[in-house]
């Protein structure tokens, strides 16, 4: 066997395994989306189930425990949200717009051009993902 079939053999696996890679890479990344996409449903029936529970609509008996957890929670957050709202009060200057706690930690960069965009890989991204489709 000559140098340069081995390297021709060598060269063929290399580009198999790349190939693969990529393959796996975007098989997976498209998991990861549905995934996403999964949860997101699942978030949508869950709010529209607790919605129609609360209107009456369907019954609360089968989904008491997890109806209970979720007003638990929200009571939770509304506790939450007053204690914010007690510590703002003690500020001094409550009112007054609060200092970008970066403009003190980097005085050295000033303010950016212009309103930030994702850049064209974004786009790419969305495309090849079937991200967000505009109606």
């Amino acid at each position: 066997m000559t140098v340069l079939d081995t390297l021709a053999k060598q060269a063929n696996r290399l580009a198999t395994d790349v190939q693969t890679s990529l393959k796996r890479a975007r098989v997976e990344g498209e998991r990861r989306l549905l995934q996403r996409q999964h949860r997101a449903a699942l978030e949508e029936l869950g709010e529209r189930t607790y919605e129609l529970v609360r209107a009456g609509t369907i019954p609360e008996e089968p989904l008491a425990a997890e109806i209970g957890a979720v007003e638990a929670k929200l009571m939770e957050i509304e506790a939450k949200v007053a204690e914010i709202e007690s510590m703002r009060g003690d500020e001094p200057d409550a009112d007054a717009p609060a200092e970008d706690p970066s403009r003190a930690a980097f005085p050295m960069v000033g303010d950016p051009p212009g309103p930030s965009t994702p850049g064209p890989g974004w786009d790419a991204a969305d495309k090849f993902f079937g991200g967000p489709k505009d109606s």
